[in-house]
């Protein structure tokens, strides 16, 4: 049976924690944050885990990783 391919964008954005969960970067500090507040910069710089039926999904677009 072949091989399945991983979907290329999720390879680059997401990464399996040694538990199983998904961890991904927020998005929001790229640009337009010059009036926004700092409690906003500081929560997005920590990376995130996704959620159970999300993760779900991201298992389906990389079967080996």
């Amino acid at each position: 049976m072949p091989k399945i391919k991983s979907h290329s964008g999720a390879k680059k954005r997401f990464k399996r924690t040694a538990s199983g969960k998904w961890k991904y970067k927020q998005a929001g500090l790229r640009h337009l944050i010059a009036g926004s507040r700092p409690n906003h910069s500081r929560l997005h710089r920590r990376s995130k885990v996704l959620g159970k039926t999300q993760g779900e999904v991201l298992d389906r677009y990389l079967p080996y990783g």
